[in-house]
Order: C-alpha cells, then sequence, then structure tokens
C-alpha cells in the first residue's frame, strides 16, 4: 500500500472540513448520504472521512480524500482500542481520521456499523471475531477441484444471512469440470443446500462467469469468503484485473490449499464497488446465528410449521412433517442432520455466555435422559 502524509496546510490542498471532498471521491468505497450524515459531528472537529482497507497490528491503512484526490494512509488505532472484540477496528470500517500529526495519523473514531460478518473464534472464552464490515455482498467460494462440502457451504451461508449481506455462492476453478451434465449437477444439489441464493461457476482460467458476477458486485462491499485453496486470491485477482493478491498451488500431498492471503485487504474493482479479500478460514464458528441458520433451511422452517406440536424437534414426536418429508424423500436426510448440527453449535456457545440457557439445556438433557431410562426399563418388561 501507498502511504501519504496528510499536510493540510498547504494552499494546494482543500479545506479538510470541507463538505464537498468525500462524497464525490469517497463514492467508489461506498460513501453515501447515510456515512454523510454519520460524519457531520466529526467534520466540524477537522477530521477526515475515510474507509479502512487493511488492518494489521494496531495500525490500519485508511482510504482518504487529500486534495482533489485519494491517497492511502497509515494509522494508529490506538484512540480507538477497547477491551471488546467485537469494536476492534477492522477492514470495511468508516473512520474519523486526525491528520494533525503528518507522520501519524490518528483514528479517533469510528462511525457505527451498518452490519458486520461475524464468527466465533476457536477462544473459550466466547469470542466473536468481525471479519468484515458494512458489507453488501457476502461471496462464498467453493472449490470445484475438490468434492463439495455443502455442510460447510451452508454454515457460510448461516454467517452471512445473519450479517445481513447478501450471500452468494461462487464454484470456482469450473473449467475442471469437462462434462456440462456434472457441472449442473453440481450446481443444482448447492442450490438445493442454498435456498434464495444465487450459484455461479465461475473460472479465473477461461473467465466464465466473471463479467456476471462483477455486475452483480459493481458498487458495493462485498465480502469474499472461504477455506484455504478455495481459489479466492485468485478470483479477487481476476474481478480486480491486476496481480494484487499472491498466488500459491494447493499442496500436492494432501490438495489442501496454502494460505496465501494474511490479512483482510479491500480491492477496489474497475467497474466499482469494493471487494474484501480474507485469508483461507478453516474453522467457522456460527456467531449469534439462529436466524442466519433459520434462514438457510427455509424449507424446514417451513415445514415444521405443520407439524402436530408447536415445540416439535423433529426427532421421534408423531405427526411430525419434518420427519414425513424425510420418509418420502422431498427432504433429504442429510439437510435435516446439518440443520440440527448447526442449532446444536450455535445454542451451545449462546450457553457459555448466558446460565438461564445453561440451565434449559442441562434440564432438557435430564429429561432425554430419564426419558431414555425409562424407555429401557419398558422393553426389559416387555421382553420377559
Amino acid at each position: 500500500m501507498f502511504n501519504a502524509s496528510l499536510n493540510t496546510s498547504s494552499d494546494s490542498d482543500s479545506d479538510p472540513g470541507s463538505d464537498s471532498i468525500a462524497p464525490s471521491l469517497l463514492a467508489r468505497y461506498g460513501w453515501d448520504e447515510g456515512w454523510e450524515s454519520e460524519f457531520a459531528p466529526h467534520l466540524a472537529h477537522g477530521l477526515l472521512p475515510g474507509r479502512v482497507v487493511r488492518v494489521d497490528r494496531g495500525r490500519c491503512d485508511v482510504v482518504v480524500p487529500r486534495g482533489d484526490s485519494l491517497v492511502t494512509v497509515q494509522a494508529d488505532t490506538a484512540p480507538v482500542t477497547t477491551g471488546d472484540p467485537m469494536r476492534i477496528t477492522c477492514t470495511g470500517d468508516w473512520a474519523a481520521v486526525d491528520p494533525a500529526d503528518a507522520r501519524q495519523p490518528l483514528v479517533r473514531a469510528l462511525l457505527p456499523r451498518r452490519n458486520a460478518f461475524v464468527r466465533s473464534t476457536s477462544s473459550k472464552r466466547s469470542e466473536g471475531q468481525v471479519l468484515a464490515a458494512n458489507v453488501d455482498h457476502a461471496v462464498i467460494a467453493a472449490s470445484l477441484a475438490d468434492e463439495l462440502d455443502l455442510g460447510r457451504i451452508e454454515r457460510f451461508l448461516a454467517l452471512a444471512w445473519e450479517s445481513g449481506a447478501q450471500p452468494l455462492v461462487v464454484l470456482t476453478k469450473s473449467d475442471l469440470v469437462t462434462d456440462p451434465a456434472v457441472l449442473s449437477f453440481l450446481v443444482s444439489d448447492t442450490e438445493l443446500a442454498a435456498p434464495g441464493v444465487r450459484v455461479l461457476p465461475v473460472s479465473a482460467a477461461t473467465g466464465e462467469g466473471l463479467d456476471v458476477l462483477a455486475a452483480v458486485l459493481t458498487g458495493g462491499t462485498a465480502v469474499l469468503l472461504g477455506q484455504s485453496g478455495a481459489g479466492k486470491s485468485t478470483l479477487a485477482n481476476a474481478l480486480s484485473g491486476e496481480e494484487i493478491q499472491e498466488v500459491r498451488t494447493t499442496r500436492d500431498s494432501d490438495g489442501k490449499g496454502r494460505h496465501t492471503t494474511t490479512t483482510r485487504d479491500m480491492l477496489a474493482l474497475p467497474g466499482g464497488g469494493v471487494l474484501i479479500d480474507t485469508p483461507g478460514l478453516r474453522g467457522v464458528g456460527l456467531w449469534d446465528a439462529e436466524g442466519g441458520v433459520n434462514q438457510v433451511f427455509s424449507e424446514i422452517e417451513a415445514l415444521a410449521e405443520n407439524c402436530r406440536f408447536h415445540d416439535c424437534a423433529h426427532g421421534e414426536e408423531p405427526g411430525c412433517a419434518v420427519l414425513a418429508a424425510v420418509d418420502d424423500g422431498s427432504l433429504p436426510h442429510r439437510r435435516l442432520e446439518s440443520y440440527r448440527k448447526l442449532l446444536r453449535e450455535n445454542r451451545r456457545l449462546a450457553a457459555r455466555t448466558d446460565a438461564r440457557l445453561r440451565a434449559e439445556i442441562r434440564r432438557d438433557w435430564k429429561q432425554r435422559h430419564q426419558q431414555a431410562v425409562s424407555r429401557q426399563i419398558m422393553e426389559g418388561k416387555r421382553a420377559r
């Protein structure tokens, strides 16, 4: 990134307090009237609006207006550092930058986020990690070079829906699937796992689907997600039209991807809009995503409305419309198992910080255990 010092005292530079600079220059990064209104209290203090395009070790690269152009400055985030991991400066944030010290600009404040893509960390402290902020589209990349992991795609989709972004599934390396019938099947299978979500096969090698994807992302902010080896960096380079992100081949030993992107970087797209490329994610834990899970499995939620009992767990209850759909083949059993798994995981995570919910889970477990013991006793009596 090009780092520039800010010297607002120059006569050739525009007044940093001018409200005519940011809208025209920062529009390609997503600046609009809403952000202008949020920034208004900071304008009077001589601060500059900017979009965070990269964060690394307590500092961030921020795109800010300077004169009649944009520059990228490296700013210190110390003034907004908090102990809350959900409030740490993140790629995609809009910031109020103090240019008073030309050697080290400071981020004085972050504008309230419209949304955020959050996952749980591997920590046992039940912390969330914000991967990207103020996102319009969540592009979930899955490679056709390997067997599709529909469960992982569903997991990403749950987080995407929960964030408030519009998800899009991109099946990368489509040129490796030479049989059109097989490609059509893979797309259809993914569509069943992603109701209401567009599934687009794309090849950076041949250009297939790139124009369609670029058109979808024009004018907004997109975050590119997926595990290592999904071809995210290659796709980011193809969309940006430049070899910006380093690309490395997958390992020959196990076919797994190599980590090439180590930070979350925002790239400007030639047709308008920006793309946040993220490191490969091997672990994607849910974070308060029950609504997102319900959205991903909307057909199960619709079926559940016809169950005999309103609190049906879709296990062994009589009159369960969900189990009936599994029996008649209209609902794949894999979908139901994935739905159950994600809901259990989300509930366990929520229980770490919710004492009442922990008590409910323990009570439910005891009741099920007692029921199981009672069934075993009855079966033993009948067998005598």
